[in-house]
Formats: structure tokens, C-alpha cells, sequence
């Protein structure tokens, strides 16, 4: 890397840093409306008890997601998100890994996404608990069953001006459980564990 390119990126990264710090939690300051998932920063993961040895963790990578949000009452916002069960990841270490992911995908005993292509979900519900902290409950819809999944959200950080995309952004994070037998998801219990772990990572930027 020259001087010149150097002292390029590292103003670049000065100028990232006071964006962020100057914008930091204003989401109160936001314009409202819709804003849509900013699908490369953004993550679904979930880990399952793999016969009390260890927590199999595997992810989806094809997500989407809209906020309608109200900066005036965040708890008036509205979360909506769906995911492609057919994109299950587990990196399985095996030469057959495709096969193992195609397997739990499509398997009638598994995720069934040939015959539920979607997962679906919608906040009914978000209560603030802190300055940026929330819980928010919503509507899962999985393997064609809905049910209340409860999720305890932390707000990060808000930009009035993205650094890199000059525009509203905002990202949080949220973590929750689900019980897959509830959905009907009953296969290899109790050796591959009921309780499902959620981590999920998000960045939002306004529009759609």
C-alpha cells in the first residue's frame, strides 16, 4: 500500500468513525417509514442441543426483512421478515456436506421446503425496556403452523447518514428460543434437542 493510498483509507475510516459516533443511538431522529434489510450485513443463526455434547450451530443465507418505522414511538414499529428454509447452511465437513443441507431442507421429516418455501415472521408487539434495549413478540410462521415467538432486541447504533451509502441506517440485534416441536419439527427429540437457539444480526437502511 503507497502513502498516498494509505492516507486515503485511513481518512476514509476517520471519517466512518465520526459518522458513527456522531450519530450514535439517534433513533428518535430517523425519518420514519420503510426500511429495508441491508442483506450483506445481516444474519439468521441457530444452535440446537446435539445430544447434550455440543450446540450444533447453522445458519440461512437467504433472508429478507422490512422495518415501518416510527421514530416518534418505536414501539409502534412493525417488523416484518422472511426466510428461505432451502438455504440452510451447516458446513457440514464432509465431501457430501450439499447432500446433508439439501437432506434437512427438503425432508419431509426436516424443514419441508418444497412444501413450505417460506419462513415468515411479523412483530405484533414491541415493548422498550431501556434506552436501547427491547423485547418484541411476533408471529412465526413455520411448516405451516404459526405461533408467538418472544425476542429480547438490543438497538445498536443509528446513522442520520450512512458513511458509505449517504443514507438513514440503523441495525439491531435480537436473540430468542423457539421449541421446534410446537411446530411440529418432532424428528430425533430428544437427541437432537427441542429448545432452537436464535441469533440473529441486522442492519436496516431507509427504503425499500
Amino acid at each position: 500500500m503507497t502513502k498516498k493510498t494509505f492516507s486515503a483509507f485511513a481518512l476514509t475510516v476517520a471519517a466512518s468513525t465520526i459518522a458513527l459516533t456522531a450519530n450514535a443511538d439517534n433513533f428518535n431522529e430517523l425519518p420514519s417509514g420503510e426500511y429495508s434489510l441491508d442483506k450483506t450485513h445481516a444474519s439468521v443463526t441457530w444452535q440446537v442441543s446435539h445430544m447434550g455434547l455440543s450446540n450444533y450451530t447453522a445458519r440461512f443465507t437467504e433472508i429478507d426483512a422490512n422495518v415501518d418505522f416510527n421514530p416518534e414511538n418505536i414501539e409502534e414499529s412493525i417488523v416484518t421478515a422472511k426466510i428461505n428454509p432451502a438455504s440452510i447452511r451447516t458446513d457440514y465437513p464432509n465431501a457430501d456436506k450439499k447432500d446433508f443441507d439439501k437432506e434437512l431442507a427438503n425432508g419431509k421429516a426436516w424443514f419441508n421446503a418444497e412444501e413450505h418455501p417460506s419462513i415468515d415472521f411479523k412483530s405484533t408487539e414491541i415493548k422498550m425496556t431501556g434506552e436501547n434495549t427491547a423485547v418484541m413478540v411476533g408471529d412465526l410462521t413455520f411448516l405451516g403452523v404459526t405461533k408467538p415467538v418472544t425476542l429480547d432486541v438490543t438497538l445498536n447504533s443509528a446513522m442520520l447518514s450512512h458513511p458509505m451509502k449517504q443514507i438513514p441506517a440503523f441495525g439491531f440485534s435480537a436473540r430468542g428460543s423457539i421449541m421446534r416441536s410446537d411446530f411440529g419439527l418432532n424428528t430425533y427429540i430428544p437427541n437432537v434437542g427441542d429448545k432452537v437457539d436464535l441469533i440473529i444480526e441486522t442492519e436496516f437502511v431507509k427504503g425499500k
